[in-house]
């Protein structure tokens, strides 16, 4: 630990799973910059979210609670914005990273995708505050931005916007330099949805994927389970939502090569930050992570997109494989890795213990644990290799052998089997054991670990599994008005 507290640059990229990097063995990725950033620090090989949504993991690392613990428990719906309590903050009853940073003498900054309400004016202790006004990204190209209250047109590719102005605000503090920062820069790609990245790409960096053969990305049929989905909304809706594109996407070349256009847009992004870090003197004393808000299957498992672009949704590592990448240069040493089981909500304790901060109070019964003592080669006390998953109505734990997938059993209309993945032996996750006698013990005791997390990590009103409810919006109203009733809503 140096003696003043570090500054803090969290870069969080959108719907990106770990593999999508070179420096986590992808060959046909183009990102030397986030590939460098592996080499001068320490790279996390088994880092997972907690939910393969947006809104949900990003007020997760905000607040180190679970969705169930914060009541968002899938992205929130851009078209029900109208419903919102005026200046909505969907997190606003929680202490927030930000708000503890600032509390103790940090400049604060959010430049990128906020997701977590009303975006018009700074929320949850950021100071400084650019953002995207929405979570659905439609184009990459002249978005509205709000920045300091006003709106204005950013004439180009939104991430080169907000690379801008992650390089205003760093020499700023580079020229001020009485406090520490903490910026949480939130790139809104690689994405990965229609329409923005349908066809082929215009960005600078496509050339370089035209004749890409994507031999990295799984050429294989659709899961029965994608299809059983895409029939439920389609009835859900009354055909009044197309939601085909998730059945159109796996496989489709130029879809593939525009979302790796796109990957590197952000590499690119995150190198020019990196040398305005090192321009303005501050790079020995920044600690700078790398991560995702979540995973992204790109046809693995036979599915596109999220945990729940399945019916049931799941917990394959695709969409829950987040890279994670820390530097501080002469405290952390270059060219490590770790293998232990990493949850996205550990980086809330993390962070404290990191700046000093671990006394401070937090939100209660936050089951984040701090892996800083990794960062300084210890290892933490207690630590257990397992981390927990939750989406709607699934939770999971993942440990390094064991996959074990637990379902909501409270709807008679909607049965589901419970799921168990041996990682040695079926690291892709094909072979279903649930139903074999020589793991019934291991199913009971993975079962219990749920059951014993999950019992300890949600309040009542956000528990769909005992009746709770979520804030906004939720992905499968039909299943808890059938559990819970037809008068069970969600908030808002």
């Amino acid at each position: 630990m140096t003696q003043r507290r570090p500054n803090i640059l969290l870069i969080m990229s959108d719907n990106h799973m770990a593999e999508l990097l070179g420096c986590y063995g992808n060959s046909e990725i183009h990102s030397p910059n986030l590939d460098r950033l592996a080499r001068q620090g320490m790279r996390f090989n088994n880092a997972y979210c907690v939910n393969a949504m947006c809104s949900p993991c990003r007020a997760s690392v905000l607040t180190g609670l679970m969705p169930s613990q914060h009541g968002i428990h899938t992205w929130l719906d851009d078209r029900l914005m109208d419903r919102w309590p005026a200046n909505w903050n969907a997190i606003s009853e929680f202490i927030t990273l930000p708000q503890i940073l600032k509390d103790h003498g940090y400049k604060t900054a959010l430049i990128g995708k906020y997701h977590l309400g009303d975006p018009a004016r700074p929320q949850n202790g950021f100071d400084h505050w650019v953002t995207f006004p929405f979570g659905h990204t439609r184009s990459f190209w002249n978005n509205i931005v709000i920045e300091s209250g006003k709106e204005i047109t950013y004439p180009g590719h939104t991430v080169d916007c907000f690379t801008d102005k992650a390089a205003e605000f760093l020499r700023d503090q580079g020229a001020q330099g009485e406090r520490p920062f903490f910026l949480f820069l939130t790139y809104n790609a690689p994405y990965g949805h229609w329409p923005s990245i349908k066809g082929a790409a215009r960005n600078r960096f496509a050339s370089l994927y035209e004749d890409t053969e994507m031999k990295g990305v799984p050429r294989e049929g659709l899961s029965e389970k994608a299809i059983t989905r895409f029939l439920l909304r389609k009835y859900a809706t009354g055909g009044g939502i197309d939601y085909s594109a998730h059945l159109q996407m796996p496989n489709d070349l130029a879809t593939l090569r525009n979302y790796f256009s796109q990957m590197t847009m952000v590499d690119d992004g995150v190198g020019q930050v990196l040398d305005v870090l090192q321009q303005q003197d501050l790079d020995e004393d920044t600690l700078v992570i790398y991560t995702a808000d979540h995973g992204f299957s790109l046809g693995h498992n036979g599915y596109w997109g999220h945990g729940q672009a399945t019916w049931p949704a799941n917990a394959h590592r695709a969409s829950y494989h987040i890279p994670l990448l820390v530097r501080h240069s002469g405290q952390i040493e270059a060219h490590k890795q770790n293998n232990g089981m990493i949850s996205q909500i550990d980086l809330f304790a993390t962070l404290l213990e990191y700046t000093g901060l671990s006394e401070t109070q937090t939100n209660e019964g936050s089951p984040s644990r701090s892996f800083a003592p990794f960062l300084w080669g210890d290892e933490p006390a207690g630590w257990k290799d397992e981390v927990f998953i939750e989406q709607e109505e699934l939770r999971a734990i993942r440990t390094p052998q064991w996959l074990y997938m637990d379902y909501f059993k409270g709807s008679q209309i909607y049965p589901f089997e419970d799921a168990l993945y041996n990682l040695l032996d079926d690291p892709e996750e094909r072979h279903n054991l649930i139903a074999e006698p020589e793991v019934t013990g291991v199913a009971k005791s993975l079962n219990g670990r749920v059951e014993a997390f999950f019992e300890s990590n949600s309040l009542p009103e956000f528990d769909l599994w005992s009746g709770g409810t979520t804030k906004s919006n939720t992905d499968k109203p039909w299943l808890w008005k059938n559990a819970w009733g037809d008068a069970w809503e969600p908030i808002f």
